[in-house]
């Protein structure tokens, strides 16, 4: 596998952890604030969603024909971190479907040195390569799928990539409990130094 296919298998698999997180739920628990911030896990597949079509449209001069309203200048704050009750879970997979398929439509057809403008950015950070943008949203996907994951054990304790994942330890309510009071103790004798 070259660098370009490493780099897109690593991208295609963290989107894929993210989308995950919201499998199985409903359109509340999917979209309830569970931050003080308000951070919701439709929010995150909307927020990466959207910045992947701009960091792999605009920035390589590939228009994706798609109106994204949270993006305008008069929009609020955050905007994008949120989904609205007019819009369902399935419009914003959909919009995550969409956007992973234009960008890797601009992945493919571009080498890994093909120059981009990011014009959201600084002037002297602003001009950018495709492989730079890769690793970009690896980095900003990853990011994201770990709040997603945070935020999904939040709301029903499913933990972990996928049931029964290996790297998590298969635990009774019982010996959870016993694992957390442990973890708890040793908070407060570190913190009574």
């Amino acid at each position: 596998m070259d660098d370009k296919a490493t780099l897109l298998h690593y991208l295609r698999t963290r989107r894929q952890d993210l989308l995950s997180k919201v499998e199985g739920l409903g359109e509340y628990d999917a979209r309830r604030p569970m931050t003080p911030t308000g951070t919701n896990l439709l929010g995150l597949v909307k927020h990466v969603a959207g910045v992947e079509l701009g960091y792999f449209g605009e920035t390589f001069g590939r228009p994706n024909g798609r109106e994204l309203p949270w993006y305008e200048a008069t929009a609020e704050p955050d905007a994008d971190m949120w989904v609205p009750a007019h819009e369902s879970m399935q419009d914003i997979i959909e919009l995550h479907h969409f956007s992973a398929k234009h960008s890797d439509e601009t992945i493919e057809s571009l080498p890994l040195d093909a120059p981009g403008v990011v014009p959201w950015w600084s002037d002297e950070k602003k001009n950018v390569t495709l492989h730079q943008i890769l690793v970009h949203m690896c980095v900003e996907t990853a990011r994201h799928a770990g709040h997603a994951d945070i935020i999904r054990e939040l709301i029903d304790g499913q933990a972990g990539q996928r049931p029964n994942d290996p790297n998590i330890p298969q635990r009774t309510a019982e010996e959870l409990a016993a694992h957390r009071q442990r973890l708890e103790q040793a908070a407060r004798e570190a913190g009574g130094r």
